[in-house]
């Protein structure tokens, strides 16, 4: 699908790109760092009739998800793509139009049309979209399958999909090959770009269990000649996907433990003085917790620690002048870390009203996809006091160089001079840092500097 162009339209049409009377609706570009999306369900299909307001299919980014509204009327004269298809920005998803009326050049395949025609005042500007891998003809399969052990539906399912039936353990009459065999195998085996599934039809390259797309999808460049290992089972387990979202934070899991050299130091912090600032605040009538308290107390210690409030760069460091702080958010599907910028600006009630409100955009799947990018955020904060956690060991989200535990509030015994000790509350607090950009030394006493910043809280409420 190279050289497709799409468009920054206003508001309101930005997603509708239309030629003559039909008029195909695009896969919408949610954010500048997004470069495709996956279509997740298609709400109307070819023949139907809809009005405008008319959901027309939802799709996903890397973390959040959308639903896209007709903003014509008519009848869905074709719809290009399937459910769980990865499309590019800016590409033609359907198109809709009157009975009868021509869909010529419309298709991915033709590429945009020309020329646009805008519904509103503001002019449209034309930008190249990321170029992704071709779709290459399907060609015909020459399995070593007999006619008698698949059934014909069963083939032709396995054609469609690039999944070798000869291969499969058949469940039906005699060990026939039959549709459900071939169903479970899709279910199993990895998404795959066009360009992908047809290399495998042709033979001799097999899909590894995840790829290097959006999602886990499988590229071209990611098939090897070493033949894949057969699915097992024995009746006792069952064989569940991944969902997108969980592909997705294994994937950077995995690259950040691979790509960095990283270390945890864990510290204990005096926590009576930020306990008695949420007693005021709640007094108050104030939302602020102390979660709130504890990332506006590592605002202040990062604005004394500018080389960890960075980006590692290799050969380089990028030092941020202001204070991005992402916020680990736990949402039902699954681990988000939305930023807010130049959190240093904020007062500790500022603070608390904007964090919560990109975790509530995050749970409810609202949250734009440029505020999830690792590289949008200079610092970020994991909290897992609330789960009762007393130690852990959190992973940076490169190309941070640190991220911050914190643990639950446990008593400890301390010396409170004259030779009399007591029991007093203590945050855990626990500092991965990539230690190819920081010192152990000074990584220890940026994490002393939160703690002291905790103990220390100055703030109005």
């Amino acid at each position: 699908m190279k050289g497709f162009k799409g468009l920054h339209n206003n508001k309101k049409n930005k997603h509708i790109k239309k030629r003559n009377m039909a008029t195909a609706v695009i896969m919408p570009k949610q954010g500048q760092s997004v470069e495709s999306c996956i279509l997740t369900e298609l709400k109307k299909k070819k023949g139907d009739k809809v009005a405008i307001g008319d959901v027309l299919f939802a799709y996903e980014t890397d973390k959040a998800s959308f639903e896209e509204e007709a903003k014509v009327a008519g009848e869905i004269l074709e719809v290009f793509f399937n459910e769980g298809d990865e499309i590019p920005v800016l590409v033609n998803v359907l198109v809709i139009g009157e009975p009868g009326e021509s869909i010529e050049g419309l298709s991915p395949e033709a590429g945009a049309p020309a020329t646009v025609e805008a519904v509103e005042e503001k002019p449209q500007t034309t930008i190249a979209a990321p170029q992704q891998e071709a779709a290459a003809p399907q060609p015909q399969i020459a399995y070593s399958s007999t006619a008698s052990a698949v059934s014909p539906r069963a083939r032709a399912l396995a054609d469609k999909h690039a999944i070798d039936a000869a291969a499969l353990k058949g469940s039906g009459p005699g060990g026939r090959v039959i549709a459900d065999d071939v169903e479970a195998a899709i279910s199993a085996s990895p998404r795959t770009t066009p360009l992908a599934k047809a290399m495998i039809k042709e033979g001799g390259l097999h899909a590894p269990a995840t790829g290097d797309g959006l999602a886990g999808m499988v590229r071209s460049s990611g098939l090897s000649a070493t033949a894949a290992q057969p699915a097992m089972g024995d009746g006792d387990s069952v064989v569940k996907p991944l969902t997108n979202m969980r592909k997705l934070i294994a994937r950077s899991m995995h690259a950040s433990l691979q790509n960095s050299a990283q270390l945890t130091h864990h510290l204990g912090a005096d926590a009576r003085r930020i306990m008695e600032l949420r007693k005021v605040a709640k007094a108050n009538g104030l939302n602020v917790t102390i979660n709130d308290l504890v990332c506006f107390a590592v605002v202040w210690a990062l604005k004394q620690f500018p080389q960890v409030n960075a980006h590692f760069e290799g050969d380089s460091m990028r030092l941020f002048n202001h204070v991005h702080l992402g916020l680990a958010v736990d949402t039902d599907r699954g681990l988000m870390v939305p930023v807010v910028r130049d959190a240093d600006y904020l007062s500790v009630q500022g603070l608390a009203t904007r964090l919560k409100e990109v975790a509530e955009a995050c749970k409810t799947g609202s949250i734009s996809p440029d505020l999830l990018s690792p590289a949008a955020a200079s610092f970020t904060v994991s909290n897992l006091g609330n789960y009762g956690v007393e130690m852990f060991t959190p992973v940076i989200n490169l190309p941070q160089v640190a991220i911050l535990g914190v643990n639950t509030i446990v008593p400890r015994p301390k010396d409170l001079g004259g030779g009399v000790y007591a029991f007093v509350p203590y945050m855990g607090l626990s500092l991965t840092y990539d230690h190819r950009a920081l010192d152990g030394g000074e990584a220890t006493r940026f994490l002393k500097q939160i703690a002291i910043e905790i103990e220390n809280l100055n703030v109005e409420l």
